[in-house]
């Protein structure tokens, strides 16, 4: 398989380096859900710290909720009284 190449001067025309669009190129992956949140790091070559800041520099949320979840906590605060 052939390495993913971007030309120069389309990073150039986006404002980035190497490094930064491996960054983009991972959180992007992360937040369409390609990609889980170590994977992304590994790629984007940063800590967990590094790439959930990354994540939230670009509004793109750290955890998924569904709406099982909602229902879940729902049921405990009923349950606990709350």
């Amino acid at each position: 398989m052939p390495d993913l190449v971007i030309p120069d001067e389309v990073l150039k025309e986006a404002g980035l380096d190497q490094r930064e669009a491996l960054v983009e190129f991972a959180c992007w992956l992360f937040a369409a859900g390609r990609l889980t949140l170590w994977s992304a790091a590994k790629l984007a070559g940063l800590d967990r710290n590094g790439i959930e800041d990354a994540l939230l520099e670009r509004g793109i949320p750290l955890y998924r909720l569904q709406s099982s979840d909602l229902a879940q906590d729902l049921a405990t605060l009923a349950r606990l009284g709350v």
